[in-house]
C-alpha cells in the first residue's frame, strides 16, 4: 500500500532537496522553522503522494510551494499536482522565489492570514 505523507523510499530525495535549498527556501525557512510564524509548525520537503512539498503545515494542511523560472514551462504538472493535493484536502499557496527574496512580508502575511482562516476542506 503506498505511502500517502513522507514514504520511506522518498527520503533519500527530500533529504538531497533539503540540503540543496535555493536562496527563496533558505530565507523561507528561517521564517517558518521552529514555530516561528504564529505557533504553526511547518515541516520542508515533505511528500505526500508521489510530490515533495517545499513547506507543510499538517495542522492546517496547508502547503507552500516556492516557484523558479522552471516552473512558467511546468504548467500542467503544477495544475495536475496542485488538483491532487486539492483531492487529498490540501490547501497550497504559490510563491515566486523573487517575492520571497523581494518582499518577505507580503509572502508572510499572507501565509499567516491563510493559517488563521477556517479551511476551505471539512
Amino acid at each position: 500500500m503506498p505511502h500517502l505523507t513522507n514514504d520511506p523510499s522518498l527520503k533519500p530525495f527530500r533529504r538531497k532537496l533539503r540540503k540543496d535549498q535555493t536562496d527563496a527556501e533558505a530565507k523561507m525557512w528561517q521564517q517558518l522553522r521552529n514555530k516561528r510564524l504564529d505557533g504553526f509548525k511547518f515541516f520542508r520537503q515533505y511528500s505526500c503522494g508521489p510530490y515533495i512539498l517545499d513547506f507543510y503545515c499538517s495542522e492546517k494542511r496547508l502547503a507552500i510551494e516556492l516557484d523558479g523560472s522552471q516552473h512558467l514551462a511546468a504548467e500542467l504538472y503544477d495544475k495536475v499536482r496542485t488538483q491532487y493535493l486539492k483531492e487529498n484536502n490540501i490547501d497550497v499557496i504559490r510563491f515566486w522565489n523573487n517575492q520571497v527574496l523581494e518582499d518577505m512580508d507580503v509572502v508572510l502575511e499572507t501565509i499567516w492570514q491563510k493559517l488563521n482562516t477556517e479551511s476551505n476542506f471539512p
